[in-house]
């Protein structure tokens, strides 16, 4: 779909992004645990983090993504200063062996309040 056919506004101002994350196969389980914690710890305790939901791919496990969803601009930069995000990008950055960070527009913003309940 070219960009101008595409509403940037559909975000409202978040940040959506998929981050693609390859990890060393003999790393995983202890990557596993900080992507849990970190995961854990920002959805429990910053009010503005409204998804970090990690997953792993079926066909090969040391494939990581994880859908982070951010209310704003101030939101990602309080995350990214927080104690366990910093203990999670200190405690893996061994651990990983590509990262890519893909920033989406939604195409249905209709459904973020239906599948987000937090969002509201």
């Amino acid at each position: 779909m070219p960009t101008e056919e595409l509403n940037l506004n559909n975000n409202n101002g978040m940040i959506i992004r998929i981050s693609e994350i390859e990890v060393y196969p003999e790393y995983l389980s202890e990557y596993l645990n900080y992507a849990k914690e970190v995961a854990e710890e920002s959805v429990k305790n910053e009010k503005d983090v409204i998804s970090i939901y990690p997953m792993s791919a079926i066909k090969d496990n040391t494939q990581i993504r994880i859908l982070e969803i951010y209310r704003n601009q101030e939101a990602y930069k309080s995350h990214i200063a927080s104690p366990h995000f910093k203990k999670y990008k200190k405690g893996t950055l061994h651990m990983v062996k590509s990262l890519d960070l893909v920033d989406i527009y939604q195409l249905c913003p209709e459904n973020f309040n239906r599948i987000f309940k937090r969002a509201k």
